[in-house]
């Protein structure tokens, strides 16, 4: 003879927190959420290290499914386990985190060291030809495109030394940066 059972399937941990949490109970809502966000934290980090691309968004897909679950707690039937609903929500998270990273991978630079190229030898005359270039430019030019290109000084940096506007700046690099392609394109024609 075949009885169907009457008892009830074991209360699901998380959905009893979030019910609670709907009552009002805000210590069950933060243990809910500490909870789904270790579970989440580790499905992040499995799913990130499947596809290589390092754990650096880890804890924004953690945030992300955190704050989707805060927002959207209205929409999850109270009839279902939370699990599932709380899974679903996490997969979309990391998904969307991998697509905004792309496919970028993080590989050690050391994995590739016996590929890359030994750096090459400065040729003097190229040195020597672009100093020439800049050479060729106004005195103001000249001293913007050495301290912004050459020294690697900021736009702010530079306006403030020579008592400019960072816009004027701007234009005079703009300028000369186009004036020393017209000067190179005419020493190699």
């Amino acid at each position: 003879m075949n009885r169907q059972s009457t008892e009830r399937p074991p209360a699901d941990p998380w959905s009893q927190m979030m019910r609670a949490s709907i009552a009002g109970d805000e210590g069950a809502y933060r243990r809910l959420l500490e909870d789904i966000s270790r579970s989440v934290r580790a499905m992040a980090r499995a799913a990130f290290a499947r596809a290589r691309a390092g754990d650096a968004d880890v804890e924004d897909a953690v945030q992300e499914t955190l704050l989707a679950i805060h927002l959207k707690r209205h929409t999850w039937d109270a009839a279902q386990p939370l699990a599932p609903w709380a899974y679903a929500i996490a997969r979309h998270k990391i998904v969307d985190a991998m697509r905004r990273r792309g496919r970028q991978r993080a590989e050690p630079l050391e994995d590739f060291q016996e590929f890359l190229a030994a750096p090459e030898a400065e040729d003097p005359h190229a040195l020597s030809d672009a100093q020439r270039l800049v050479d060729g430019l106004g005195p103001r030019q000249r001293e913007i495109v050495r301290s912004i290109s050459l020294e690697g000084q900021s736009i702010a940096a530079t306006a403030a030394r020579l008592s400019m506007s960072e816009v004027a700046v701007r234009v005079a690099l703009h300028r000369a940066l186009k004036s020393l392609g017209a000067a190179w394109r005419r020493s190699i024609a």
